[in-house]
This record gives structure tokens, C-alpha cells and sequence, in this order.
């Protein structure tokens, strides 16, 4: 694999509506759903003051919401950094079912228990709900699996030409993405946060709480595609050096959190 020195992409991607594909369109309609679904639930939030371990009940379908839109929206934004008409591919009209409808689902699930006032995150309290909490599991992990497959249909659709920097930071995004979260996930699911509040905004706490490594694991997806076009603006020429110093530094402090996540 051969990273040209100097990338030649623009911007942010081109955003025009006419120039997405239809799916490309659909991905990003429902990402705003998502959105404008996060801004009744805060509304619903606002006059119930019910709680489970410590936390507003409405709080996790609210950063399920916030987080599926971020996710959804981002994904197109990939893309387009991409180019090469990598959604007008049938690959990516699979790839975009398998993001809505296992995103769909998680969020689905966990706002209709937030109705029920129960939880829905380690909830095995009868044989139906430890069910829908392993399909859950099963979801986040189709839901970020589609990432690596969008990498690998990038990788597989790339020219002879050298690889720029902003491809490369997308690509290692992507698969971040799915590697990272696919081990956070699981050591959060078998390592429940320590009830309360926790810090301010993300009710996280620093020790026993995989969730701050959760998050970046989750949101490499943005991050790296981020510190990518940074290294591109910035450092020119070295741009790749950056990116990759960038990218083990991210790593290490994935590696750290998630190290004090476990700790007693």
C-alpha cells in the first residue's frame, strides 16, 4: 500500500443533497429522525422524574438516540470524504440496512423500556428479557461489523493511484470502530457501571465503568477520520507521520480507560 504525501481531497466532502445516492439519502434522513425523536424525548424527560440506579430514566434512550444519529450521519460523511461512488454500490445499500436496522432495534428497545420504567441493559429478569438483552449485544455488534465492512469495500474499491492520507484515516477509523468497540462492548457487558450519577453530562465514573473507553472506541469513527484531515491541514508533506502518531496515541488512551474501567 503505497500513502501519497501530499493529499489533493477537499474539504469536508462534497454535501450536496442532489449528489448523494438514494440510500446515501435515506442514511441521512435517518439520522435527523434520530435527532428530532432525541428532542421529544428530552421534552418527555422534562416533566418525569423518575429514575433507575440513580440516573433520569430518559437518559440512556437519549444518548442512544443522540449517539445512532451521530453514527448515521457520520457514516455518509465517510463516504463522501472517500468518493470513488462508493454509495452508488449495492454492497452499500447492505451495509446501510444492517446500520439502521440494528441501531433501530437497540434504540427502540431502550426507550420502550424507559416507557415500562425498567431497564434494559442487564435486565435478565425473566427468560424474555435476558433474551432481547443478548440480541442487544448481537445488534451493537452488527451495528458497528457494518463499518468494517464499509472499510473493506473501500480497500477493495480503491485505485492504483496512491492511497491519501484522508482514505487512510478513514479506513483506520472504520476499523477501529468495529475492533474497539466489538472488546468494549463485551467487557461492558459483563461489567455493569457502578450505580449514580457519576460525572457531570456523561454520568460516567473513572473506575469500574468501561464506558469512557466505550466511547472512544464508538467514536474512532469520527475522531481518527478527524485527526486524519487535522494532519492533512497542518502537517502537510507529513501528514501520514501524524496521523499514525495520532492514532497510537489514541490507542493508549483506549488501552488506559479501559485498564481503570477494570480496576477495582
Amino acid at each position: 500500500m503505497r500513502v501519497s504525501a501530499i493529499d489533493h481531497q477537499q474539504g469536508f466532502g462534497h454535501w450536496s443533497w442532489v449528489a448523494l445516492s438514494r440510500t446515501s439519502q435515506a442514511v441521512v434522513i435517518y439520522g435527523f429522525l434520530m435527532l428530532v425523536a432525541l428532542c421529544v424525548t428530552y421534552l418527555v424527560s422534562l416533566n418525569d422524574t423518575h429514575t433507575l440506579r440513580g440516573v433520569g430514566i430518559w437518559a440512556k434512550p437519549m444518548k442512544f438516540m443522540a449517539a445512532t444519529a451521530l453514527f448515521a450521519l457520520t457514516t455518509v460523511w465517510l463516504v463522501r470524504l472517500v468518493g470513488q461512488d462508493i454509495d452508488q454500490k449495492r454492497s452499500f445499500q447492505w451495509i446501510a440496512y444492517l446500520m439502521v436496522t440494528t441501531s433501530l432495534f437497540e434504540v427502540a428497545y431502550i426507550t420502550y423500556q424507559a416507557t415500562q420504567g425498567e431497564a434494559s441493559h442487564y435486565n435478565t429478569t425473566d427468560p424474555i428479557r435476558a433474551l432481547l438483552f443478548g440480541v442487544m449485544a448481537l445488534a451493537a455488534v452488527g451495528l458497528t461489523a457494518s463499518q468494517a465492512w464499509l472499510a473493506w469495500v473501500i480497500w477493495q474499491s480503491r485505485s492504483s493511484a496512491p492511497m491519501t492520507v484522508t482514505t487512510l484515516s478513514v479506513l483506520i477509523a472504520l476499523v477501529l470502530t468495529f475492533g474497539l468497540s466489538t472488546i468494549s462492548g463485551f467487557l461492558l457487558g459483563a461489567n455493569q457501571p457502578p450505580p449514580g450519577p457519576g460525572m457531570v453530562l456523561t454520568g460516567w465514573h473513572w473506575h469500574q465503568d468501561i464506558r469512557p473507553s466505550h466511547f472512544l472506541a464508538v467514536h474512532a469513527q469520527q475522531l481518527i477520520a478527524l485527526l486524519g484531515l487535522l494532519s492533512v491541514y497542518v502537517l502537510g508533506r507529513f501528514a501520514s507521520t501524524g496521523l499514525l502518531i495520532g492514532t497510537s496515541l489514541y490507542l493508549l488512551v483506549w488501552f488506559y480507560l479501559t485498564r481503570l474501567g477494570m480496576a477495582a
